[in-house]
């Protein structure tokens, strides 16, 4: 696989970006560490010449950038996605440094998988129904009495990392997980989607909190890293849970 090949297999998502010369700020950073693929979650204004301005030059990757309207279609085809946070934050997932995650990263593109690194709004950075399509959360080892860095001085840790990762000789290709295709982002959302369906079909959650139950399912599934045939045959066990709730309810 070549540089250009890896590099397409890492996206960098900006979500509800604020100002538009941090865009461009942060494709500069991504450009300097090799980087191209940028997307973008409800931007909340691009293009823009101030965008253009900052980026230094890095006019390849705002000609480029992928405009969504939500994250889960700015991850598709991603099997992994690294949240990055300033802060702990309520969901409960694998905390990373960002040489721990630029790591697992590599290795997880060696595989030919993509990887996602997902940074949120300037202000509040991403929520926690935003971290929990996240697999893990990386958090930039910063002072606690002055944490906040700047969106593209966050970015550009991360890509340097990465960046820093890929030219070691450390890391050699790792064997696939699976013998068939990951599920990509999109796929687990449409599984998530049955599951919450099908606990409501099969009356699980009695009264109890049905948000809190479904992000440690998340999580469980998360950690997983189902492949696409595992998937499948999720879907059926739901689909044939789904059915035998709703005879039962006809017998009544």
């Amino acid at each position: 696989m070549t540089d250009p090949d890896l590099a397409r297999l890492f996206r960098f998502v900006l979500v509800r970006t604020s100002h538009p010369g941090n865009i461009g700020s942060a494709a500069r950073a991504m450009r300097t560490m090799g980087f191209t693929r940028m997307e973008l979650v409800a931007p909340h204004k691009f293009p823009d010449r101030e965008a253009s301005a900052m980026a230094a030059g890095a006019d390849d990757v705002l000609e480029g950038a992928g405009v969504h309207r939500g994250l889960i279609e700015s991850l598709a085809g991603s099997s992994l996605a690294f949240g990055l946070s300033a802060r702990r934050r309520g969901v409960n997932l694998p905390e990373l440094t960002p040489r721990e995650g630029a790591m697992q990263a590599l290795a997880a593109a060696q595989r030919g998988e993509q990887v996602a690194f997902v940074f949120g709004n300037e202000r509040t950075g991403l929520e926690n129904e935003e971290l929990a399509r996240c697999h893990a959360m990386v958090r930039i080892p910063s002072v606690d009495d002055f944490s906040s860095l700047n969106l593209s001085q966050a970015v550009q840790v991360m890509a340097y990392e990465l960046r820093v990762a890929w030219l070691g000789e450390s890391i050699s290709a790792a064997p696939p997980l699976h013998d068939e295709p990951p599920a990509d982002a999109a796929q687990m959302e449409r599984f998530y989607e049955h599951l919450a369906q099908t606990l409501d079909d099969i009356d699980f959650h009695k009264g109890r909190a049905a948000t809190t139950i479904m992000l440690r399912l998340r999580k469980l599934f998360q950690r997983a890293q189902m492949d696409e045939r595992e998937l499948r045959m999720l879907h059926g066990i739901l689909a044939d849970a789904q059915r035998m709730a709703q005879i039962a309810g006809q017998k009544k």
